[in-house]
C-alpha cells in the first residue's frame, strides 16, 4: 500500500470519531471490557478499576484515558481505539472481563 493510501486509510476512522482527547501523562490504558448480551458496558483499566461505558467517556474527556477517542451511536457515546499500525491494541482485540467487581 502506498504510504498516500495508509494515512487515508488511518485518517478515515479519526474523522468518524467526536473527538480525540489529549491524554495527560499519567493516563490508563484500557485493558478489558465488560460485555452484556454482546454489547459493551464498561471497560476495566490498566489500574484494574472496572469502570462504566459513560465514566470511561467521562475519563477519556479529561485525558485520563490514552489511546481512545470518542464516538457516538445515536445519543450513546462510547470509546473506540485511535488507529495505528497495531492490531493488539485495538480494544476489539482486548478480554472480556467478568463484571464481579462492576457496580
Amino acid at each position: 500500500m502506498s504510504k498516500n493510501m495508509t494515512n487515508i486509510s488511518s485518517e478515515l476512522p479519526k474523522a468518524a470519531m467526536d473527538n480525540i482527547p489529549t491524554p495527560n501523562e499519567n493516563a490508563m490504558t484500557i485493558t478489558g471490557l465488560v460485555k452484556e448480551k454482546g454489547r459493551i458496558t464498561g471497560y476495566q483499566l490498566s489500574d484494574n478499576r472496572i469502570v462504566s461505558r459513560e465514566e470511561g467517556v467521562s475519563l477519556a474527556k479529561a485525558g485520563n484515558i490514552k489511546g481512545v477517542g470518542i464516538a457516538h451511536n445515536k445519543d450513546t457515546e462510547y470509546l473506540k481505539s485511535i488507529p495505528d499500525d497495531s492490531e493488539d491494541n485495538n480494544l476489539s482485540s482486548l478480554p472480556t472481563v467478568s463484571t464481579e467487581n462492576f457496580s
